[in-house]
């Protein structure tokens, strides 16, 4: 141990469990938003440039999820440790394939957290209960949202134009997202 290091750091409000899963969550936080990110490049490549929008601007939103998630463990006194990512997938069959692995990713990302909430219960760690539910509320919206991508390719379909409507749908709904989150004016 560094002599050098304050006392406030050596002490932590979470236990090492928590701190474990929570620096595994920035693990998979970052290997999400890299993933999006694959999928926006994808896109790109395929002329889809509201979907590679869309992707691109999921893939902030994951990075600003990680980076939330470690300055609470800095705030608690715990060490986040930057995450390792291996080599991300750019190779789609289409843009259903796309957006069915979005989903998927998203549902995946929901079990973390419920996986997290549940492990405070057990510890009554109450205060990182408190901080995780936001991330509970986002991913209910993120599903949605994924969700709703696919429902459109199976709605609209890709005969008569419908790839060129189904990218436009898509940006429009993180259009609709964002203006969900501004607080409504008198």
């Amino acid at each position: 141990m560094n002599t050098n290091t304050s006392v406030i750091r050596l002490k932590s409000s979470l236990q090492e469990s928590i701190a474990e899963l929570l620096n595994g969550q920035i693990g998979m936080e970052a290997r999400s938003s890299f993933s999006y990110l694959g999928m926006s490049s994808w896109c790109y490549t395929q002329g889809l440039n509201g979907s590679g929008d869309f992707f691109k601007k999921q893939s902030g939103e994951e990075r600003g999820h990680m980076l939330r998630i470690f300055d609470y463990m800095v705030d608690a006194g715990a060490q986040p440790l930057v995450p390792e990512i291996k080599k991300v997938d750019q190779h789609y069959e289409g843009l259903r394939d796309v957006l069915v692995k979005a989903l998927e990713q998203e549902i995946a990302i929901t079990h973390s957290f419920n996986n997290i909430v549940d492990n405070c219960h057990k510890i009554k760690d109450y205060v990182t209960i408190k901080f995780l539910q936001w991330f509970l509320e986002e991913q209910l919206e993120e599903e949605q949202q994924a969700r709703r991508c696919v429902e459109l390719f199976d709605l609209i379909g890709t005969e008569d134009g419908g790839l060129f409507r189904i990218d436009k749908e898509i940006i429009r709904l993180k259009a609709e997202d964002m203006t969900k989150h501004v607080p409504k004016t008198m």
